[in-house]
């Protein structure tokens, strides 16, 4: 993830599971964008796995084909598209096959796969999968079938999310859906709709059962995990006043950290995404508190400039996010920091730009995320705002801010050269099949020779001596696992 600067929403990425005996179907899903839409995918699999659909790697051995999309940026959509072009083709080959689409790029263009089109025969949007043995009824029936109704309850806690084609050892933990921050050049709170938190006592549930299957590390995954609250006899939803919510204790973020922190001891913990407007420096004294939760944020600021920031309402200032990161370094001195960054955004002058690259140089990001600005339909940027920045000074700037984030890059990176770091092997090195691949507290990759006797899900102590842009170098004294 640290070694290059490209758009987040992957490549499509499809994944197997272990077969179920009973299971006459064949499934093959392919996710593209966030954690949260990989994170779905383990859910609709779970969902179509009781309904005797197992996942396979092949398209063309698949009775069922779903995409499950990113509207995030027009790349992601375009990528889709020509996907969806591919399997029509497939399709007329074997006319009983049956192709659909999930996930945001779903919710956003609803009817229009199905009539203006015709690639597909099914449209769900995120908040509908407990509909699919529903929908899939009605294409066998020969009919076409969508459901995007959004929520403003499901969270599909209950489901038991079959773990798809990982490593063993990293997992996501989905405790939030959906996002009520409009920022105007975002179309998430139309895809995903409001947010909404989870019952705590069933992410507790979750990561204990990951713990015991020999999972070591969790993620816990929201569109903007900072928001997540609970009160004590449920959802925010469920009571008729404020006074009433105040009678019970709240859950926040902070407080869930320290009971999942304090439920998986063990557990190595991660979270993502942050947003400024919600962080709170009780979530930063809980990770000083407990060894077990990895000394890292993601903390997207998206412009340096408060003009820019007033313009994405984003809702905190330049001034504000400088002092959140501050005291973060306060309590947590070895913690680390990465960024999303929208480079051209409507209006933005020069001087924005230079108050982006200075904001940068004091975080002094570990690595990060950084895109030209592209107009999402539906969106208030794209209904009120002119994309008038030109095509050439937007690539120009953010040529400009990869190289300054590689920079940092380096710089983040040397500082961790010259001592002993504790890492999860979580795989083996693509670049050398006798070395593992782990990440420290802190999120950075190292890479290090393989020793006897280790296996994956193994803590060691490695020493980095060495370091790229994006990558520890380490060795280890001895193949003892801490």
């Amino acid at each position: 993830m640290q070694d290059k600067y490209i758009d987040e929403t992957k490549q499509g990425e499809a994944f197997a599971i272990s077969e179920k005996p009973a299971n006459s179907k064949k499934l093959f899903l392919e996710s593209y964008g966030c954690q949260m839409n990989f994170s779905d995918s383990e859910i609709v699999a779970s969902i179509l796995n009781e309904q005797g659909y197992n996942t396979t790697l092949k398209p063309e051995e698949a009775d069922l084909i779903l995409l499950n999309t990113c509207s995030i940026r027009e790349k992601a959509e375009q990528t889709v598209r020509m996907r969806l072009s591919q399997f029509k083709n497939l399709k007329k080959e074997r006319p009983n096959l049956t192709v659909g689409v999930l996930g945001c790029m779903a919710e956003r263009l609803k009817t229009k796969f199905l009539e203006e089109e015709q690639l597909v025969d099914l449209v769900v949007g995120p908040d509908a999968y407990r509909d699919l043995p529903n929908l899939l009824k009605e294409t066998d029936d020969g009919r076409d079938a969508i459901n995007v109704i959004l929520s403003k309850e499901e969270t599909y806690a209950d489901i038991n999310p079959v773990r798809l084609g990982g490593n063993g050892v990293t997992a996501f933990v989905t405790i939030t859906r959906g996002c009520d921050n409009m920022c105007t050049f975002c179309v998430v709170p139309f895809t995903r709709g409001r947010e909404r938190s989870r019952d705590p006592h069933s992410i507790i549930e979750e990561c204990k059962g990951l713990w015991n299957s020999g999972y070591k590390e969790i993620t816990l995954l929201g569109q903007n995990v900072d928001s997540y609250l609970w009160y004590g006899g449920g959802a925010k939803k469920d009571f008729k006043n404020a006074t009433e919510m105040q009678k019970l204790t709240a859950i926040s973020f902070a407080k869930l950290l320290e009971m999942v922190a304090v439920a998986v001891p063990e557990m190595r913990i991660r979270f993502s995404t942050s947003n400024p407007h919600d962080m709170t420096t009780d979530v930063f004294k809980v990770m000083a508190e407990h060894a077990n939760i990895c000394k890292y944020i993601h903390l997207p600021v998206q412009s340096g400039s408060n003009t820019m920031l007033e313009k994405m309402n984003r809702q905190h200032t330049r001034e504000e996010y400088l002092s959140l990161i501050n005291k973060a370094k306060e309590l947590i001195p070895d913690i680390s920091f990465s960024q999303d960054m929208i480079i051209g955004f409507c209006g933005e002058k020069e001087e924005d730009h230079q108050l982006t690259l200075s904001l940068m140089r004091e975080v002094e990001y570990d690595y990060g995320y950084m895109f030209a600005y592209s107009e999402r339909p539906g969106t208030p940027a794209h209904k009120k705002m002119e994309d008038d920045i030109p095509s050439d000074v937007k690539q120009r700037r953010l040529a400009e801010v990869i190289a300054l984030q590689g920079e940092l890059s380096r710089k983040r990176m040397e500082g961790y050269v010259g001592r002993s770091h504790e890492i999860l092997i979580e795989g083996t090195s693509r670049k050398n099949e006798n070395q593992w691949k782990g990440r420290n507290s802190q999120n950075a990759v190292c890479v290090f020779d393989k020793q006897e006797g280790q296996k994956l899900g193994d803590m060691v102590s490695v020493f980095v001596y060495g370091n790229t842009q994006g990558t520890l170098l380490g060795t280890q004294a001895n193949s003892a696992v801490v």
